[in-house]
């Protein structure tokens, strides 16, 4: 059965992931590879592999690349996935949505996934999942005014505004990152770049905190707190059970709670008597 889903996978520089990925696309409708503009072989593998390919170039402004292409693509299916390129679906996943999708008037869906760092599957750990099986038309990612400090081409922490409910996948898609620890370091340095710098707009912008979730109230009320990184550590490694991973449990627990100290640092350096407080 034809899944009736355009699958879109942003990228950039992403030949050691994306055949992975578009190995397992075989019965969606349509794979749409978004490009920022690569200069290794990903555009030709997309190609070779029968997905259209797109380029686009951020100019810095709105919209970012996954808005970018709700709204000036021409769906002809009724849902969209996004998969990044490190993401594969797996055949309970894709017989899941099959089941799922004709009967649901669901505007999205959670997604959970397994995760792998160094090259063994985590299986205990904090919970992964994402809201990105989206009913077109159903919403956008939220709008983010980030023209003066992003460098961030994708909507990476913005979270889907959906019209309607949101359900949840009990199948599983894999994340396997093959492009290593050095591109896992120097993406959330990114990342922790972007929040610091976020959590500094929203403190000049007392408004935006009421479109806020409950999740997100409760993450950004925390990121200036010295005892974040070391909670989530605990949280992570001794009550999720992220010690019986083994050696690869211990580095992702690490590795995440430096993720949180380094937007603790980041924010002490733009700020270092006090920083901005949210949501107090």
């Amino acid at each position: 059965m034809t899944v009736p889903v355009t699958v879109v996978i942003p990228v950039k520089n992403e030949e050691l992931n994306l055949p992975r990925c578009l190995a397992c696309l075989d019965r969606f409708t349509k794979v749409v590879v978004v490009d920022s503009g690569s200069t290794d072989r990903t555009k030709a593998i997309a190609r070779e592999a029968g997905a259209e390919v797109l380029q686009f170039s951020w100019d810095g402004g709105y919209p970012k690349k996954r808005n970018w292409v709700l709204l000036t693509y021409d769906f002809a299916t009724p849902w969209v996935l996004f998969l990044d390129a490190d993401e594969m679906v797996t055949a309970q996943f894709t017989d899941e949505i099959c089941r799922v999708l004709p009967k649901s008037q669901a505007a999205g869906f959670w997604i959970r996934y397994t995760n792998y760092f160094m090259g063994r599957e985590l299986r205990h750990g904090p919970p992964m999942r994402k809201l990105s099986l989206l009913r077109v038309g159903a919403g956008l990612y939220e709008r983010i005014n980030e023209n003066a400090w992003s460098r961030l081409d994708m909507e990476v922490h913005e979270h889907p505004v959906l019209d309607g409910d949101v359900g949840e996948l009990t199948a599983r898609i894999e994340h396997n990152d093959y492009k290593g620890l050095h591109a896992y370091i120097a993406r959330h340095n990114d990342y922790s770049s972007w929040e610091a710098a976020r959590y500094t707009a929203l403190s000049a912008t007392p408004s935006a905190w009421n479109k806020f979730t409950h999740t997100q109230r409760k993450k950004y009320r925390s990121l200036a707190k010295w005892w974040l990184a070391p909670a989530y550590f605990f949280y992570s490694y001794f009550w999720k059970g992220g010690f019986l991973d083994g050696g690869p449990g211990l580095a992702f627990a690490l590795m995440k709670s430096f993720y949180f100290l380094q937007i603790y640092l980041k924010l002490r350096e733009s700020a270092p008597s006090t920083p901005p407080t949210l949501g107090a």
